[in-house]
């Protein structure tokens, strides 16, 4: 049942690797949609598309569990895990299991899939199979993905930046909720997973930007579309709950009021909203709309009532007309109370009783009930062969009739098979529903299209967002940016309006790709850092931003590093944790990656965080040579923007005044003079006598390091060494006597004595080395 949650997508993947081959592939089913699709994978970003897809159950060869490294990915990934025997991934049989599921003598139909590929589709298909018993969802054919088509977004930067929960846990205060306008339950969903998996074709980005900037030209219209859509039913979960025998009469409305919805759609595209030629996106689900189900609106339009009950078991929820046979039972059943009372009073006037009573209980059925007092009229002559014994109570009895009996059975027959009938006829509408199940599925993905890009409109339209220009360069210029979850709830909070800012990560191979960001805590370089991530996942999702422009060259690969975070049960302190982190991205960001890392190295020693920090800066600009938001309290490394080219600095913005600091998250050019924690900690409301005496020690400490200036500091080291591989140093000149002595040794063939003379020697040559 949980897989029919209606607030989120519920996939069911499966991960297949053969021995004879490399890599590995990953298959994945939606339950409640059937939407069914399969992409090559490979170890190192396994762990980025499961944090895509969020998966409710794994399944995959139980040989995966020998491999540590997978093994413990898995086990780690908080996602359900049904390990099986690896026969069950093999590639022949797979592939028959997926030509006879759909009726197909060949796969060629679908696309071009390997041999990984069929292996992991065919044993997801085979697992629903044995699963669910003769209950298969409708599922559509198997669809090919590019591994490149979408941007590669590990699950650590999904967690920093807050996509679809907070880092507490909450949707409320993510991304996806700041952003989500849409009215429909598909359009959410689907809203989710164009977040999920941000674009890297441009034509693709951008032929969604011109959808919802065709809705976003036009509010008015656009606002009577939203209109329809309000009230548009989720006809993807009812299909999937009737193709799994568990729909009920509304899921039935839902389907004829999905397709009365889409004809409503149909008519405003045509008419209120073509006041210029639609998109080519917009055209196509235009076109959708425009369907021919074989009579089925018709058919479910005709034979549904128009209150529907809850459970199908109920009855009434065929109209009545539809069917006579129908009618008379129906009549029978609810017109039993009348008979009933004229028999009663029928018996009450022939008997003279005026109190006899005809009731109903589980035990007897319906029963005549008289006090004791008049009970022997009814067992005396002429009435005792007429009412038949039944029971004595204390103050009553009870009798029943032949006749009694005879209408009981006939109103027990009439609602059993009004309810069979009505049935039989659920049956076959569902039958209908199922085999038109296609249909169905792309008249409701259309509907959802139009949700999300009328709700990205409208959310543009009200918080001033702009449209990005997305190209195949590695341009990444932000004029005026904002974070828009931070701005939503400061407008929520009327705590004024948010501070916009410029980023220039340049816009060719000569361009400053890396921007050294220095300046306090509590200025906002977080805030910086996240926000022009999240400005490029919005763009390349099909979305206007929040900046004023934006030119973002296609990113393939997000990476973030921001927030520190321990990982008790696996015995990993924050520091390992940003340093396993902070490790991924290195190993795997290329040139058109965009990379945003915050603080490394404070976990440990100052020298070593330094250092560390130091070396990830020189090897995210000679190896990775990615775009790069590199924010830090060590200030020696702004120095190194005198010799890295690509390297530029900025600082955020502060302002004392009367000893206080006045933080102004304004980003600009040049470096930091240093981070005013004092002043942080005096705002955090440390004790006066704690600040003074962190006041002394600082300006102590400042007067012994700063003898040493930062630029003595660059010079010495040598540059781009990330750039090459370390030589082993060179033995040293001191110590070469004693070394060639000890290697002159035989061992094996020392006496005990002249192992003791030896040693005595060795110790002179040391003495007298140690004195040249």
């Amino acid at each position: 049942d949980n897989l029919l949650d209606a607030k989120r997508n519920n996939y069911l993947a499966a991960i297949s690797r053969i021995k004879s081959m490399d890599g590995l592939a990953v298959a994945w089913l939606d339950i409640s949609t059937g939407g069914f699709a399969v992409a090559t994978s490979d170890a190192r970003r396994l762990g980025a598309d499961l944090a895509r897809l969020e998966p409710g159950e794994i399944v995959f060869p139980d040989s995966l569990l020998d491999d540590p490294p997978l093994a413990d990915l898995l086990n780690d990934s908080g996602y359900g895990l049904t390990p099986l025997p690896a026969s069950r991934f093999d590639s022949a049989s797979a592939e028959r299991t997926l030509t006879e599921h759909f009726g197909v003598a060949t796969l060629d139909a679908y696309g071009s899939f390997s041999r990984l590929e069929i292996a992991a589709a065919g044993a997801l298909i085979d697992y629903v199979q044995l699963t669910q018993v003769g209950r298969m969802p409708a599922i559509r054919p198997p669809q090919a993905v590019d591994t490149g088509a979408v941007m590669l977004i590990d699950a650590a930067t999904r967690a920093n930046l807050e996509l679809t929960r907070t880092t507490a846990g909450n949707v409320k205060g993510s991304l996806l909720e700041t952003l989500d306008r849409t009215v429909t339950g598909p359009g959410g969903r689907l809203l989710a997973v164009h977040m999920a998996a941000p674009l890297t074709d441009p034509q693709a980005i951008n032929d969604r930007l011109d959808a919802v900037r065709f809705f976003h030209d036009e509010p008015e219209p656009a606002g009577r579309l939203r209109g329809v859509l309000r009230s548009a039913p989720d006809m993807a979960r009812a299909l999937a709950r009737i193709s799994l025998q568990r729909g009920t009469p509304r899921d039935l409305g839902a389907i004829l009021a999905g397709f009365m919805k889409a004809s409503a759609l149909r008519v405003l595209l045509d008419g209120d909203l073509k006041l210029t030629r639609l998109p080519g996106l917009v055209q196509a689900w235009r076109d959708t709309l425009d369907y021919d189900d074989d009579g089925l609106s018709d058919a479910l339009g005709r034979t549904l009532a128009d209150e529907l009950p809850v459970q199908k078991r109920d009855g009434g929820f065929v109209r009545a007309g539809f069917n006579a046979e129908l009618d008379e039972h129906r009549r029978l059943r609810d017109d039993a109370r009348k008979v009933i009372a004229g028999l009663q009073q029928q018996y009450a006037e022939a008997t003279g009783i005026k109190s006899l009573k005809v009731r109903h209980n589980n035990v007897l059925g319906y029963f005549v009930e008289v006090t004791q007092q008049n009970a022997g009229v009814l067992t005396a002559p002429p009435h005792q062969e007429t009412f038949i014994h039944r029971q004595t109570m204390a103050n009553a009895m009870r009798f029943t009739t032949t006749e009694l009996a005879e209408l009981e059975s006939r109103i027990s027959m009439a609602a059993d098979r009004a309810v069979a009938m009505e049935l039989e006829i659920f049956d076959r509408l569902a039958g209908r529903i199922c085999a038109e199940a296609e249909l169905v599925s792309a008249v409701a993905d259309a509907v959802a299209n139009l949700d999300v890009a009328a709700a990205l409109a409208e959310l543009a339209h009200d918080q001033r967002y702009a449209r990005p220009r997305v190209d195949d360069s590695r341009a990444f210029n932000v004029s005026g940016g904002r974070h828009p979850v931070v701005e939503a709830a400061l407008a929520k909070a009327q705590s004024g309006a948010f501070i916009a800012n410029d980023c220039a990560l340049g816009a060719d191979d000569e361009g400053r790709h890396i921007w050294l960001l220095t300046g306090p805590n509590m200025a906002g370089k977080s805030t910086f850092l996240r926000q022009n991530a999240i400005i490029a996942l919005m763009a390349q999702m099909g979305s206007f931003v929040p900046a004023d422009a934006a030119h973002i060259g296609i990113v393939d690969r997000l990476f973030s590093r921001v927030g520190a975070a321990d990982d008790l049960a696996r015995g990993r302190s924050t520091f390992m944790v940003e340093m396993v982190e902070t490790a991924a991205i290195l190993n795997q960001a290329g040139a058109r990656s965009l990379v945003i890392l915050d603080e490394i190295g404070r976990g440990t020693a100052t020298f070593d965080g330094l250092s560390i920090a130091w070396a990830c800066v020189e090897h995210l600009h000679e190896v990775n040579r990615c775009r790069a938001l590199f924010a830090t309290h060590f200030h020696e490394l702004t120095a190194l923007s005198s010799r890295l080219d690509r390297l530029a600095n900025a600082t955020m913005k502060v302002r004392e005044w009367n000893g206080e600091v006045i933080f102004l998250h304004e980003v600009i050019a040049g470096a930091a003079d240093r981070s005013y924690g004092v002043q942080v900690a005096k705002l955090a409301g440390l004790p006066p006598a704690v600040l003074a005496r962190a006041a002394e020690v600082l300006d102590k400490l400042e007067k012994t390091e700063r003898a040493s200036p930062d630029a003595a500091l660059v010079d010495d080291l040598p540059l781009f060494t990330a750039a090459r591989p370390q030589s082993a140093p060179a033995a040293a000149a001191a110590g070469q006597p004693l070394l060639d002595a000890v290697q002159a040794i035989l061992p094996d063939e020392l006496t005990p004595r002249e192992a003791l003379d030896l040693i005595y020697r060795l110790k002179e040559i040391a003495a007298t080395d140690g004195k040249a």
